[in-house]
């Protein structure tokens, strides 16, 4: 980088180079007049202009001043008042965990309990103060040379307080969100367990809910047991304890600290993580009880518990800095049942994403549309695509007083053997949150002048139709609720506008 955009200085800090951005705002290393370096992380004009912003900032920048602990970035310096508010946080010179692990491979077990235990020590001492990480990930973790350190604790709860939030979003990494956080409720210090087994996954060269777009990570997280397959057995007890559905049967920091590191393991230093040392004979923790996973809600049955909005937004942490993404809903693996190639149908139809949709009555948000995403063959597909993407009502819209303001789009493209099974999964991902309200019970419709089903439910604040056919399957979500059938007619335009014919090839 050139520097020419770059401030003078931040405070009494003076600034070398630019680290990073993303959704917060702009990292930048400065030294101090003293020549300390620090981490400057400056918060986007729209937060800063943000008053709900500015008084959780301040809250959580008193909070975190008090972090202390060897495993942790602290906060050395801030000014919420600033016209761009900042803080500042101790540099710590190492690579990332992630970036160590791209260039030395998984860690064997040894090193893996000894990054466990500094990391939960880390939390535990971020949690004894009244903050919750929120985003704990290879990428924020820094390997110093005197151990793992935990950057970025307490930013996310501030961003939290913002207009960002106002449709249910949901702060942090998919792929290592818990799955209360990954459904918008209410997280404690659990949800940074789940996260560090989910870390510890990683370490040892897996990855506990796969590869796929971040709605595909977060329905796996809420509804799929992790893969602990790359996980030594020794530890993987502890991992999979840490990793259970319900935050009340995960370990405490202190729980943590003894299976990982008891009283007769060898003495040893956090640095030997950094550094890759073998700790010889490291003693296993007893086996942990087993916890059930939790199964995908059927959409008719109903059975869970505490009320949330289901995401409109999802956040990703890149080198430590919040980026948002948008989305429509969860992404979906259906389970689609076998079958070879010869009984999948022929691909007739795809999909296709319109400016605007319904007679021009919706134009799409394009910071809301998520870009095609082909999806891996399995039994019972072949060739899928997922689409997602979000529309608003237009002016169009507004004279001809649509029922709704907007709609959220979310499907697939391909050949399917089971097409009302991958429609009904499509349902649950939109509308299964684990405290839903159903005020509508799913019911078929066909409108005047279609010639496909679709299956309808008022879940909450939104009404959803879907339909599943050979070749597409989509839902689509409405807001404001109306009736089923104003829903599913206006699904049948929209079926119209984005479903065409696969040109076929002289």
């Amino acid at each position: 980088m050139d520097g020419v955009d770059l401030p003078e200085r931040i405070g009494d800090y003076a600034v070398e180079r630019e680290l990073g951005a993303g959704g917060m705002g702009t990292v930048y290393l400065a030294r101090s007049r003293g020549g300390r370096t620090v981490a400057v992380k400056v918060a986007r004009p729209e937060l800063a202009a943000d008053p709900h912003f500015r008084a959780r900032f301040r809250a959580e920048v008193d909070a975190a001043r008090r972090v202390g602990g060897f495993h942790t970035a602290q906060v050395v310096d801030a000014d919420p008042d600033a016209p761009a508010p900042w803080l500042a946080t101790a540099y710590i010179a190492g690579p990332t965990l992630s970036g160590l692990l791209a260039e030395n491979g998984p860690m064997d077990e040894a090193r893996l309990r000894l990054l466990g235990a500094a990391l939960t020590e880390a939390l535990q001492a971020i949690h004894d103060c009244g903050l919750i990480h929120r985003d704990l990930k290879p990428g924020n973790i820094i390997m110093a040379d005197d151990g793992p350190r935990v950057l970025d604790f307490g930013i996310a709860r501030a961003l939290e307080s913002t207009r960002l939030t106002h449709t249910g979003a949901a702060f942090g990494t998919p792929g290592f969100l818990a799955p209360e956080q990954a459904q918008g409720l209410e997280v404690g210090g659990a949800a940074d367990v789940f996260a560090l087994g989910a870390v510890l996954v990683a370490a040892a060269g897996g990855q506990a809910f796969g590869e796929g777009t971040p709605m595909v990570l977060m329905y796996r997280a809420v509804h799929e047991p992790a893969d602990l397959s790359a996980v030594p057995e020794g530890v993987r007890p502890v991992v999979a304890a840490c990793l259970a559905k319900d935050p009340a049967q995960r370990p405490t920091t202190k729980r943590l600290l003894d299976l990982l590191a008891p009283d007769t393991a060898p003495p040893s230093t956090p640095g030997d993580v950094a550094h890759a040392a073998t700790v010889a004979d490291a003693p296993r923790t007893e086996a942990l009880p087993t916890f059930p996973q939790q199964p995908p809600l059927h959409p008719e049955t109903k059975t869970a518990t505490p009320a949330r909005k289901r995401p409109g937004l999802l956040a990703a942490g890149v080198a430590g800095a919040l980026i948002v993404l948008g989305g429509a809903g969860y992404g979906i693996y259906a389970s689609m049942g076998a079958g070879s190639d010869a009984n999948l149908p022929k691909a007739t139809h795809e999909l296709t994403i319109p400016e605007t949709i319904a007679d021009g009555a919706y134009g799409w948000n394009i910071e809301n549309r998520l870009p095609p995403d082909p999806q891996p063959d399995r039994d019972g597909m072949k060739g899928s695509t997922h689409f997602s993407a979000d529309y608003t009502v237009t002016s169009t819209g507004v004279e001809r007083a649509v029922a709704f303001r907007t709609v959220e789009v979310y499907g697939s493209s391909g050949r399917y053997t089971d097409p009302e099974g991958h429609r009904d999964s499509l349902i649950r991902a939109m509308t299964v949150t684990g405290s839903e309200s159903v005020t509508e019970q799913p019911r078929t419709i066909r409108p005047p002048g279609s010639d496909v089903d679709f299956r309808c439910t008022t879940v909450d604040q939104e009404t959803v139709c879907a339909w599943g056919d050979d070749n597409t399957t989509v839902a689509i979500a409405f807001t404001p609720t109306s009736s089923l059938e104003v829903a599913a007619a206006e699904t049948r335009k929209i079926r119209d506008d984005i479903r065409r014919p696969i040109a076929t090839q002289s």
